[in-house]
């Protein structure tokens, strides 16, 4: 039994150890690699129809807030509509780099959130969030790492 929990706790060391590893080299940001990315346009497909997502022209509060370029077209099979948006004022090339790296600013998070809840506004009826106060009898690590993955949830990933 000593032995399962010595290899068990050995075992979480070096997975931690791999972990930190892994966190400590750094991740280049997608528009260092790609210096075009940020004038890529972002797509979500809603499953509404063209007079549902836009009516009179108007677009729903999270995109209508937003400064940026906005196109609908209709979903292939028609399966709803699909909507589009990227910022319109853009740093070209070398300095949007840059300037993502050292602010960590990136005006596609901000677009990429309003799509996200444009979609759950026009599907659903409402925003919707996940819990922010998940209280627990005291702070572990498995809860600090879900913590943080749900507050940066919103910010990044597929759409």
């Amino acid at each position: 039994m000593k032995r399962l929990v010595a290899g068990a706790a050995a075992l979480a060391a070096a997975g931690l150890g791999v972990a930190r590893w892994a966190a400590s080299r750094g991740r280049v940001p997608s528009a260092a690699k790609d210096p075009l990315e940020s004038s890529r346009w972002l797509g979500i497909t809603i499953n509404r129809p063209p007079d549902e997502v836009a009516p009179g022209g108007h677009l729903p509060e999270p995109l209508g807030r937003m400064d940026a370029e906005v196109r609908m077209n209709r979903a292939p099979g028609d399966r709803g509509t699909e909507l589009y948006a990227r910022p319109r004022a853009q740093r070209a090339g070398a300095d949007a780099v840059l300037a993502r790296l050292r602010g960590g600013e990136d005006p596609r998070t901000e677009i990429r959130t309003a799509l996200r809840e444009t979609k759950s506004l026009l599907e659903t009826g409402d925003v919707l969030r996940s819990d922010e106060e998940m209280e627990t009898t005291r702070p572990t690590l498995p809860g600090k790492v879900l913590d943080m993955a749900l507050g940066r949830a919103a910010e990044g990933g597929r759409l």
